[in-house]
């Protein structure tokens, strides 16, 4: 059975790879088809002469940025995916798993993960995937895998209500232009800088929890051990720095005369992302547009739709693009391996 579900595991990764080039198509499509007349272009247009169409209106939006901006935001987009491969290097130091994994290989399952489960959503599935194939083939168990996804997860909503709670603290009225989306956001100063503090206060009673030695937690057979201190501390600085990265891209993007600083950006960034994940739409299209044009009324639409479409293509679409072959070329690999496993061995009869 283990010698046909390697055969099976590469079919899903081809699947993966047709749904991810798909995602690539539509998601360019979208950006496009923001303005009627584009639209009803597309509506008209067969595949080929979509992509030309695709290809002119993006690259309209994309020249006035300036080229200093560009490198900014390429420079942001590489830190916070060095901080996102951190993510899975912690959770194997807190698995002791992290020997004979070299940091190259975690950087490469990490990126392939992270660029599929932005896209295509259900990061627990897509992300899932990519880290049961890439880990178990390094010997980790699935129930390895499970703690790692699980630990990972919980990395990026901790440095998620640690920023938050801080950029609440200093920005208390970045919620109350919100109120135009909801009334749930209808938010004075005072209660948003608590709701900061109580944020900041979960982040302190977790590292407590550490600093403390909790006992492990045991359900039936499954043990889990809370994170001692060399974990949290890697926490503390690895959650912040690919969210600070991520969000300097937009930051970056945006024109310097009417930007709002980086704290407003940041803060909106960890309000409409959080908002795209929890809604399950791939890249919070529509989600973020709204919430950055109600946090930052006084920048142009079109100078935000710009800079949420370079931290679209650096972000998300470009290692979507770069992902795939890393894919084909694992799944092949893998292939091979089965291939091998099923031959009978040389001078047998």
């Amino acid at each position: 059975m283990k010698r046909y579900l390697d055969y099976v595991w590469p079919f899903l990764g081809l699947a993966a790879v047709i749904l991810s080039a798909w995602q690539l198509y539509e998601k360019l499509k979208a950006e496009a088809a923001s303005e009627p007349r584009t639209r009803a272009l597309l509506a008209a247009s067969d595949f080929w002469p979509s992509l030309k169409i695709i290809a002119s209106v993006i690259g309209a939006k994309l020249a006035a940025i300036p080229p200093g901006s560009y490198v900014l935001a390429f420079g942001s987009t590489l830190l916070a995916y060095t901080a996102l491969a951190w993510y899975d290097r912690i959770a194997l130091i807190h698995l002791r798993r992290q020997a004979g994994i070299s940091f190259f290989y975690v950087a490469t399952c990490s990126f392939v993960t992270y660029a599929l489960s932005h896209n295509i959503g259900a990061s627990v599935v897509s992300g899932g995937m990519v880290r049961l194939r890439a880990y178990t083939a390094k010997g980790l168990t699935a129930a390895d895998v499970a703690v790692l996804v699980a630990l990972c997860s919980f990395t990026f909503a901790f440095g998620t209500i640690l920023l938050m709670g801080v950029v609440l603290l200093i920005e208390p009225e970045i919620l109350a232009p919100l109120s135009s989306l909801s009334r749930h956001f209808a938010i004075n100063a005072a209660a948003a800088r608590v709701m900061g503090a109580s944020m900041v206060a979960f982040c302190m009673l977790y590292t407590l929890g550490s600093w403390l030695k909790l006992h492990p937690l045991k359900i039936g057979d499954f043990r889990i051990t809370y994170p001692g201190m060399p974990i949290v501390i890697r926490q503390y600085l690895a959650a912040p720095i690919e969210l600070m990265g991520a969000a300097g891209i937009i930051y970056f993007a945006l024109p310097w005369d009417a930007n709002p600083g980086f704290l407003i950006v940041l803060g909106a960034f960890l309000l409409s992302f959080s908002a795209g994940l929890l809604s399950q739409v791939p890249g919070g299209v529509g989600v973020m547009e709204a919430v950055f044009l109600a946090v930052m009324p006084q920048v142009p639409a079109t100078a935000v739709f710009a800079a949420l479409l370079v931290w679209r293509l650096l972000y998300l679409l470009l290692p979507l693009a770069l992902a795939i072959p890393v894919i084909i070329l694992f799944e092949r690999s893998q292939i091979g391996k089965a291939t091998q496993g099923l031959s009978p061995p040389p001078g047998s009869h």
